[in-house]
């Protein structure tokens, strides 16, 4: 099962323009399904997110496999983002009615400056977000930076649930994030 999931992650790497981190390709890309842009695929084809970890923009540091056990929300934004402005309202309230049943939410700030990230920040959300400005961790999930906002739903494992490549709103990431918290985590995983 591990090396199936390694090949689905290199595969997927490999062929970055029809095929996302996290979802096979081939035979098994019909376990993933994209729809108006998200992409979410069955539990038995999730690929382990890369390492997401950096410096906080508030101080500190985070890495988010300290966070397994939970459902981690992950959101790439820059303070220069209309769409990102949009959708901050939405991911906050989806993050206070979820994170009782044990979903957490981190942004990722990309191709910004820290004053105006932080200003961004200010009164719109709660959770913590990471300072990327280089956009690494971006890349490293095939999140071209010029295509924020984006956010990717790991589930209990750490693997990659879903991705989807547009602004949110509460009405359509709630089901979602509620779903995938809904699942148990694989036994062989705890």
């Amino acid at each position: 099962m591990r090396s199936r999931r390694l090949i689905a992650a290199l595969l997927a790497a490999v062929t970055a323009g029809t095929a996302l981190v996290g979802c096979s390709a081939g035979n098994e890309e019909s376990r993933c399904t994209n729809r108006d842009g998200i992409v979410e695929c069955a539990p038995d084809q999730r690929s382990a997110a890369p390492k997401l970890a950096g410096d906080l923009l508030t101080g500190g540091t985070y890495d988010v496999s300290r966070a397994r056990g939970q459902v981690v929300v992950v959101n790439f934004w820059g303070s220069w983002c209309a769409p990102c402005r949009a959708e901050a309202d939405d991911l906050e309230a989806t993050y206070q009615a979820t994170k009782g049943s044990g979903v957490t939410f981190l942004g990722i700030n990309v191709q910004d400056s820290r004053d105006k990230a932080v200003a961004f920040e200010e009164g719109r959300v709660t959770y913590p977000s990471i300072f990327d400005p280089a956009s690494r961790l971006a890349l490293a999930l095939d999140i071209p930076p010029n295509t924020i906002p984006a956010t990717v739903v790991l589930d209990r494992d750490g693997r990659i649930a879903v991705v989807i490549r547009a602004a949110v709103t509460r009405d359509g990431l709630r089901p979602i994030v509620e779903r995938i918290a809904a699942e148990q985590p694989d036994a062989g995983s705890r």
